[in-house]
């Protein structure tokens, strides 16, 4: 029997496996295996993976968190609709709300410093991608997401949704500065 040419017998699943066959299916069995334990070992042991909580919230519970977040720590305001730029401190919680089409507010973290930053959507489903850091998450209204953050790198960061949220997604970009 050959791969082109369909089985002469209908029951072709009841011949007994070639040797070459056999020892395929146990190649590929084992190289499974082995993939499946590498994805547990690099996510607890690579430090590569975000490990996130997550909380069921309303919109109005978390932008009034939000609110007194950015009302307690702000420094200064930017750009032309007066984002203000939030400075916290260290080992604290950090609030950031994703709406059409806005990232907000604009956040000023330390080097070296932890924080755990908490994020929903308000409306749609929107993505963090934090950029150059390569840093992806999904936004999803209705869940707050919290993960702990160390910036290890001075710099101004572009926070940009990677998720299409409607006609003007190509907007919704902001900013992260590291000092």
């Amino acid at each position: 029997m050959t791969a082109i040419l369909p089985p002469s017998e209908r029951l072709w699943w009841k011949h007994p496996l070639d040797r070459v066959e056999g020892t395929w299916i146990a190649i590929a069995f084992v190289w499974c295996m082995v993939m499946f334990f590498m994805m547990v070992y690099w996510h607890a042991y690579g430090k590569q993976n975000l490990s996130t909580e997550t909380y069921k919230t309303t919109p109005d519970k978390f932008a009034a968190k939000a609110e007194a977040f950015a009302a307690k720590y702000t420094v200064r305001t930017e750009t032309e609709q007066k984002i203000p730029v939030v400075a916290p401190p260290p080992d604290s919680d950090v609030y950031l709300i994703g709406r059409l089409w806005s990232w907000w507010p604009i956040l000023e973290l330390e080097k070296g410093k932890t924080y755990k930053l908490h994020m929903t959507a308000m409306d749609y489903n929107h993505g963090f991608s934090l950029q150059p850091a390569n840093i992806n998450i999904q936004v999803v209204p209705g869940y707050e997401h919290v993960i702990k953050v160390t910036p290890n790198q001075s710099g101004t960061y572009s926070i940009v949704c990677n998720e299409y949220c409607g006609i003007n997604h190509h907007t919704m970009v902001g900013r992260l500065y590291v000092k």
